[in-house]
């Protein structure tokens, strides 16, 4: 329980209309979890405004409310505290409210286009190889000190975010390492935290549904590492095109990697099997059980990580040589008839390419690669005809399904993806609506030796139809089939 006053440190306080001393059992920024002694803050979402929302959060038994613009009926035995901008305000209120909690932990944030979930995930296996007792807040799960939690953002909301470090801070953990969306520090989810480092792994194409332009995306990528302290370390991919403009503004100690450009951490591919791939870092020589040269650059990020927390490069290299492939990035299995299933989470132009490049430098050539790819409802719709190029001229037999629909028709999501295949590539392509009979037509197109990849939704077990998750596990299905 917390004092009102202490709680409202740093969040931008315009006024205050009422007894500030009044003590706070619980946040909430949602009047349908409101309870007596509760603070509700007012934000104004995508769907809904919770200044609309005051009376009956007030009604319900909040003792007090933070918002931009006062009601017009104010409640007598409520204190009202005017802010500038509420989601700013709940970043610091909840981290306050909670007892600042990635003050005592060493946090890291992983923000890019793609890989952030690899590496967030192998800095966690990492180190808790190396004895730690660590913490992982991911697209696919959290993790405290090896206990699962499921998820449903990559990044949580500001209350949630800080009641999961506070669990991590009572239960000891060292260190967490966590994906930071571009939503999330738009809607100012990581303000208030104090961040030991972060990663910029890159930027491509994605999410321009929310940040209508390629900019505004970028900035938001930016504003995270704008925001880091001086004490911390900022870690960038120098071989992006925007590795180096990232860090542009930060106060945090500049670091590089790359495997390409000039930089601190160096990596050279020096050569790549389906069972991994062999890399050269900073002149040691370490075989990995990952895939493909985007792997090798999650992997680099990971090493020059655990470098700049202080660890023995060596013991990092022979554990990083141990650790498996992350579940839905590039996952595989072969079966009796030696074909090859692969399923990935690639939803972006970027990853889709990097994915089939893999698989490409690793084939005969002989066999045939069979893609199984659709579209995400709802998200950025300029994607779909660039993914459906991408996967048309890089397979030799392409099936275009659904992904997620959501609220948008399968079919017409394909019919968009359709537009980007040329009459060259219309030979090769077939569409099927119906996910489930892609894959199982995929498999029955699959000869000895051939390759399937199943890509968009990865780690995911459900797919989303008209606002109902049925569950779907695309590996799962592909063994179904397959073996």
């Amino acid at each position: 329980m917390n004092k009102l006053r202490d709680i409202l440190y740093r969040a931008g306080c315009i006024s205050i209309k009422g007894n500030a001393d009044v003590f706070i059992e619980g946040l909430s920024f949602d009047s349908r979890y409101i309870k007596k002694g509760y603070l509700f803050i007012a934000i104004r979402g995508e769907a809904a405004d919770g200044h609309k929302f005051i009376t009956q959060a007030t009604e319900k038994g909040a003792i007090a409310v933070v918002c931009e613009i006062l009601p017009k009926v104010l409640s007598q035995d409520t204190t009202y505290i005017i802010v500038e901008n509420s989601h700013y305000a709940l970043g610091h209120i909840a981290s306050n409210f909670f007892d600042n909690p990635s003050e005592k932990l060493k946090l890291v944030g992983i923000t890019g286009t793609n890989g952030k979930t690899t590496t967030a995930t192998l800095l966690y296996n990492l180190f808790s190889e190396l004895g730690y007792k660590c913490g992982l807040i991911s697209t696919i799960k959290i993790i405290i000190d090896s206990k699962e939690q499921s998820t449903t953002h990559t990044t949580p909301d500001a209350i949630r975010l800080n009641e999961i470090l506070h669990q991590m801070v009572k239960q000891n953990i060292s260190h967490c390492f966590m994906e930071v969306s571009s939503h999330a520090v738009v809607q100012h989810r990581t303000t208030g935290l104090t961040f030991t480092g972060g990663i910029f792994s890159n930027i491509t194409h994605d999410h321009l549904d929310y940040h209508k332009t390629f900019a505004e995306y970028l900035y938001a990528k930016k504003t995270f590492f704008d925001n880091l302290p001086k004490e911390a370390f900022a870690l960038s991919n120098i071989d992006d095109k925007n590795g180096e403009v990232i860090l542009q503004n930060t106060k945090a100690k500049k670091h590089f990697y790359g495997l390409r450009k000039m930089a601190e951490f160096k990596c050279k591919i020096i050569e790549g099997h389906f069972s991994g791939i062999n890399l050269n870092i900073n002149g040691e020589e370490v075989w990995l059980k990952l895939i493909g040269k985007f792997n090798a650059y999650n992997a680099l990020a990971t090493y020059a990580t655990a470098i700049l927390l202080g660890e023995n490069k060596n013991e990092v290299l022979r554990i990083l040589s141990n650790l498996n492939p992350i579940e839905g990035r590039f996952q595989h299995f072969k079966n009796s008839k030696n074909i090859t299933a692969i399923v990935d989470y690639a939803h972006t132009p970027d990853a889709l390419l990097n994915v089939l490049s893999a698989i490409n430098s690793l084939r005969t050539m002989n066999e045939n690669l069979i893609t199984v790819v659709g579209c995400g409802g709802n998200r950025d719709k300029d994607k779909r005809p660039v993914m459906a190029k991408i996967a048309g001229q890089q397979s030799n037999k392409l099936i275009l399904t659904s992904d997620n629909p959501r609220f948008e028709e399968a079919e017409t999501i394909i019919e968009e993806m359709m537009s980007g295949i040329d009459a060259s590539l219309k030979k090769k392509t077939i569409k099927i609506t119906d996910r489930r009979q892609a894959i199982y037509t995929a498999c029955l197109m699959a000869n000895e030796g051939d390759i399937i990849l199943v890509a968009g939704k990865g780690h995911e077990k459900y797919q989303d139809i008209k606002g109902v998750k049925t569950p779907f596990d695309d590996m799962e299905i592909l063994k179904e089939f397959l073996t």
